[in-house]
């Protein structure tokens, strides 16, 4: 193996001084001219020369690295969220480490407590367990962290999240629009976090006209739901899921069982994600503003003073949910 490229390597190319090469690798502390600093770069180029980003941040204390704790990181609600989030830090010159906390309160703790260990800059928290405020570890630390999707709703670490409310209220009134009199929820196997909220608003909105039901986080537990209850004719006319993943489960289910969509079932998703667009029929969604709320989550682990405003989940209408 050949050895690895240092800054003397790039000095003696360049013909200056080690610590011309550190100023001009760091941006700092002292200026350089410019036509010495091209020369620098142009030799860093021609060996090959990678800067030691363990050794700068040793003396920097900054990492350039921002821990980032998904839910669930195979749910594509989270995938699309952290695709968002890793292009949002870029913007901040900042690379981003992922976590898969597979809805445990136990692991997302052990989590944050790895990555403060492996001295990240900052902290986005997409919590699995929004009782346990395990930003809590990220303060003591002198480490900035911001909740987003789900967190504590009080405390000192801020929040990001969309309007779900509204989200709710505009399906249940889209599919009466329709002429659906009584309407389902498919919620989880609890009520905690954003589909507890979710699970709250439809109960208002629908007076209580319509089933619960309930089945895990995933396509395969809502089809094996749908195909039990179509075999006792029990399957709901109108239905809001609470994730996608659950809604594409409701209709993978329902044409296994024959029933069409929408005609025997109609059926609204609270999500959003990217393939809500791609199935059969095409799924109608609350679609969450994804982007601006990774945007939002990264400039408030910089900025404490940035500003936090409401951000809405406008209804998607495809075929699901009867529409052209």
């Amino acid at each position: 193996m050949s050895r690895q490229i240092t800054v003397a390597d790039v000095a003696r190319r360049a013909g200056t001084s080690t610590a011309v090469v550190s100023y001009v690798m760091n941006d700092g502390p002292r200026p350089v001219a410019a036509a010495t600093r091209e020369r620098v770069l142009a030799a860093a180029r021609e060996l090959g020369y990678r800067p030691n980003r363990i050794a700068r941040a040793l003396r920097s204390r900054i990492t350039g690295v921002v821990g980032l704790v998904l839910a669930d990181a195979l749910n594509p609600y989270f995938g699309a969220l952290a695709g968002h989030v890793e292009q949002a830090l870029a913007g901040h010159g900042r690379l981003m480490l992922i976590g898969n906390a597979g809805y445990s309160g136990e692991r997302q703790r052990h989590l944050v407590e790895r990555f403060l260990d492996a001295r990240v800059d900052g902290l986005v928290i997409a919590s699995a367990e929004a009782d346990d405020d395990v930003a809590a570890l990220a303060r003591t630390a002198g480490v900035p962290a911001v909740y987003l999707h789900n967190g504590p709703a009080a405390g000192p670490t801020p929040l990001v999240t969309a309007d779900n409310e509204r989200a709710v209220r505009e399906a249940v009134a889209h599919l009466r629009a329709h002429g659906h009199r009584d309407v389902a929820f498919l919620a989880g196997p609890q009520d905690t976090g954003p589909v507890g909220r979710r699970r709250e608003v439809w109960q208002e909105a629908t007076g209580g006209r319509g089933a619960l039901l309930r089945s895990a986080y995933s396509r395969a537990a809502a089809d094996t739901l749908i195909r039990t209850l179509a075999a006792r004719d029990a399957v709901p006319h109108a239905l809001i899921a609470a994730t996608d993943e659950q809604a594409i489960g409701v209709l993978s289910g329902a044409c296994a069982a024959g029933l069409p969509v929408p005609r025997r079932v109609a059926v609204i998703g609270l999500d959003g994600t990217p393939d809500s667009a791609h199935t059969a029929p095409s799924l109608t969604v609350a679609g969450q503003p994804l982007e601006p709320m990774a945007r939002q989550a990264v400039d408030l682990l910089f900025d404490s003073t940035a500003t936090a405003p409401s951000l809405g989940a406008a209804l998607v209408t495809r075929r699901s949910c009867g529409c052209d």
